[in-house]
């Protein structure tokens, strides 16, 4: 027997769920009133809607970080506008399901974020897709986030949190691409070299001041790329290693995002 489609029912399902009050009308319409068959109606078609939009560039989104003691989680959740990423169904999805990570593991979250997901497509019309997410733990931490679409976790051995966070800011602004040389490969070494020679080429000097040209082209190229070889943005007289040099400290592991 199917009940009455009211006022205070499409209100109760629209509390429940927040999803469009004809929606909400539909679903019920289809569920000839019932609440549980409505709510399993929307969840169905949130799925089915998240399906079709799965395909949409996901260019904008949020970071998040939580930190507490010695353990930091950092969740980066994409859609395809900024209007989105600030919108407040979408920044509460995100808080969740950084909690989660923190609390229960990321691989726990994995599983469960798509459900979680889902009905805030339904919601923003927009594609949803969890990016990135790292776990960093250690004695010595440094947190530093960016408007929301940069962040950086920083991890020391020796030093303090403060240089620590430092280093984090440092990493968000000029998003190195190694920690030290060693982490350079021999194949990008090989490629940066072919492509610098193509450029040295064409200049018309001696061979042995087309290789000092090639060698400094070189040099400067991965220095500009590596942490430890960059000025400090706050203090540009020293790069990162020096400063990590003067306090005996030492970086264990660093994860980033940038949206």
């Amino acid at each position: 027997m199917s009940k009455k489609i009211t006022t205070e029912l499409v209100k109760e399902l629209r509390d429940a769920t927040g999803i469009s009050v004809m929606q909400c009308k539909r679903a019920l319409e289809e569920a000839d009133g019932d609440m549980t068959k409505a709510l399993a109606i929307l969840k169905k078609t949130s799925s089915d809607i998240a399906l079709k939009k799965a395909d949409r560039n996901a260019k904008d989104g949020a970071v998040m970080v939580k930190t507490e003691g010695n353990k930091s989680v950092l969740v980066a959740l994409r859609c395809e506008t900024d209007f989105v990423s600030k919108n407040e169904d979408f920044i509460s999805l995100l808080r969740k399901l950084t909690d989660i990570a923190f609390s229960e593991g990321i691989e726990k979250m994995k599983k469960e974020s798509k459900e979680m997901i889902d009905p805030i497509i339904q919601k923003t019309g927009e594609n949803i897709q969890l990016g990135d997410v790292y776990l960093v733990q250690g004695d010595i931490l440094g947190v530093y986030v960016h408007n929301n679409k940069k962040a950086a976790i920083v991890s020391l051995e020796g030093g303090n949190a403060e240089l620590a966070r430092d280093i984090a800011m440092h990493f968000t602004a000029m998003k190195p691409e190694y920690i030290s040389k060693d982490d350079i490969t021999e194949e990008m070494k090989k490629t940066m070299l072919e492509v610098f020679q193509k450029e040295i080429e064409k200049v018309d000097k001696p061979e042995e001041i087309k290789k000092k040209m090639l060698d400094g082209k070189i040099s400067t190229y991965f220095k500009e790329k590596t942490l430890l070889d960059q000025p400090f943005i706050k203090n540009p007289d020293e790069t990162i290693g020096k400063i990590l040099e003067k306090a005996k400290a030492k970086i264990k592991e660093v994860k980033s995002y940038s949206i």
